[in-house]
């Protein structure tokens, strides 16, 4: 009797705290109008402020010389960043999950070091580092090499606030499947390669696209560190945000909002790839 009273008691309990409808649809109503209020109505804004004195102007902006300069500029940083950070993620994301080693906590707490400091103290060290008066700034000199205020320099800077991002996706899924299918493998002969490419990738492979998908959207927005390292040089050292940036600051809202207009649909691209990954995985 006492042991059916306490699981009555306990239902009662359960079904009290079950929130309304109304609860329900106001927090529907909230969480809807903020995303409305944060992220369509400036969406809306950039496009029809683009688009605001016609067509004709939104494209000359993207194919005026310095836009396409900071356009390939950006796609060559994303094109050398991505694969980088993509065999860096893998390897560090496999080393944590399937080994156990002395300093494997140090290397994860390295691995979330650009999310904690800012992108511009991120883009101040590479100077000390790199430039004129830096620690191997001399050396550089002599040597003609160039890094800080080059594309050198913005790539190192684009990699390092980007390469948690992949690795950060993959360690919770190879954690969650263990070492047991791995070690069939060898157990049935196959060696290193044969089991990471028939074994681990086909079962990280939508982890590992989400990944690449967040770290690109970062790579071609990333606005700090680039900002501090490339010296802000018209059609040579200039990306799509910092173009952007020179374009509003010359009062020239149409050609600013235009070049931004590409990052806007990269980060809608970005949310609907991000989306299908996520079913997918989930299905998977």
């Amino acid at each position: 009797m006492i042991v059916r009273d306490t699981t009555l008691h306990a239902k009662n309990v359960k079904t009290t705290f079950q929130p309304g409808l109304l609860t329900k649809w106001l927090l529907i109503t909230v969480a809807i109008g903020f995303l409305g209020i944060f992220i369509v109505v400036p969406l809306i804004a950039v496009f029809s402020e683009a688009l605001n004195k016609g067509v004709q102007l939104y494209f000359a902006a993207l194919t005026e010389p310095d836009a396409v300069s900071a356009i390939k500029l950006t796609l060559i940083t994303a094109a050398i960043t991505i694969p980088v950070n993509t065999i860096f993620g893998v390897f560090a994301a496999w080393a944590i999950a399937k080994f156990e080693f002395k300093g494997k906590n140090i290397l994860i707490t390295l691995i979330d070091i650009p999310f904690a400091v800012s992108p511009v103290i991120a883009g101040l060290v590479f100077v000390l580092l790199f430039g004129s008066q830096g620690l191997f700034g001399p050396f550089l000199e002599a040597n003609n090499i160039k890094i800080i205020f080059g594309i050198p320099g913005i790539i190192l800077a684009t990699i390092f606030v980007t390469f948690p991002f992949v690795v950060r996706e993959l360690l919770p899924i190879m954690q969650e499947q263990g070492t047991e299918e791995e070690q069939a493998a060898i157990t049935l002969g196959a060696n290193g390669w044969q089991m990471f490419f028939r074994v681990t990738l086909p079962n990280i492979k939508w982890g590992l696209l989400y990944g690449v998908i967040l770290c690109n959207a970062r790579a071609m927005g990333e606005f700090g560190a680039v900002s501090v390292v490339s010296g802000h040089i018209r059609g040579l050292t200039n990306t799509i945000p910092l173009h952007v940036e020179i374009l509003y600051n010359e009062y020239n809202f149409t050609a600013a909002f235009a070049v931004a207009s590409l990052l806007a649909m990269l980060a809608l691209l970005t949310l609907i790839l991000k989306s299908f990954v996520e079913w997918k995985t989930k299905k998977h």
